[in-house]
């Protein structure tokens, strides 16, 4: 998951950080609402999380300016106000959730899940799409039942796959996802991931879940039908993996 905080307190925002990375979730850190406004233009968050009194706009301002942009990312506000008058005006800017100050982590953490969940069309912690299933909650991935055995960074990756399943995603969306613009590594290393987590699902009969758009970037679909890109990608991508790891 990867997640805009909007916070100008820098001591408040730097507990959040620490308390988000602590649950695995990737954050970029904007200050004032405007900063916030154009990173949530320019960039494909899962989440925003907010609070309401910023440098220089309200968060209810900036919540309403981002709506009105048809941009659709779930905004949870996280804020000290508790009157029920803030709440009722932060819906009805376009909030998704309201959390109020002082937190309890745990359920900081649960309710920015339960949100996802819900915005993507899934109702529990596991996501299911054909024969695989992810648990968000202990990043652990199965295929009709199977454990399969992923790193940090294949998880990520098959984690935002079934967030976007049917939607076509580029490289440059796995390496904002990944690195967050930070010591980002050459573009191939995505195919690299691609062809790994693809072997490890072929184990258990769900490699073509994962499809390749030609030009474009990678797809999950609904179900393992078979492929409808040429056969030598597979070829294609343990070359790339195989010249990848010999310049390592």
């Amino acid at each position: 998951m990867r997640l805009l905080l909007v916070e100008s307190d820098q001591a408040t925002a730097h507990t959040l950080i620490k308390t988000l990375k602590q649950g695995g979730i990737t954050i970029d850190h904007a200050q004032t609402g405007h900063e916030a406004i154009d990173m949530l233009r320019h960039y494909d968050y899962d989440l925003a999380l907010t609070e309401l009194t910023l440098e220089d706009l309200e968060g209810f301002e900036v919540i309403r300016r981002v709506r009105n942009t048809q941009i659709e990312t779930p905004i949870i506000v996280l804020s000290g106000l508790s009157r029920a008058q803030a709440k009722i005006k932060a819906f009805h800017a376009g909030a998704d959730d309201y959390i109020t100050k002082p937190f309890d982590s745990e359920e900081l953490l649960a309710r920015l899940h339960a949100v996802l969940r819900r915005s993507r069309g899934f109702s529990t912690t596991i996501m299911t799409v054909g024969p695989l299933s992810i648990d968000l909650n202990a990043k652990s991935a199965t295929v009709n039942g199977n454990p399969v055995q992923l790193t940090g960074k294949e998880y990520a990756i098959l984690e935002l796959l079934v967030l976007r399943r049917g939607t076509v995603l580029t490289k440059d969306a796995f390496l904002n996802h990944l690195y967050g613009g930070i010591d980002e590594p050459e573009m191939k290393i995505i195919d690299v991931f691609i062809c790994k987590l693809r072997r490890k699902l072929q184990q258990f009969g769900a490699g073509q879940l994962i499809g390749t758009v030609w030009g474009r970037g990678y797809v999950l679909r609904d179900e393992a039908k078979p492929a409808t890109t040429p056969a030598t990608a597979l070829r294609t991508e343990a070359k790339d993996e195989s010249s990848l790891q010999a310049s390592f």
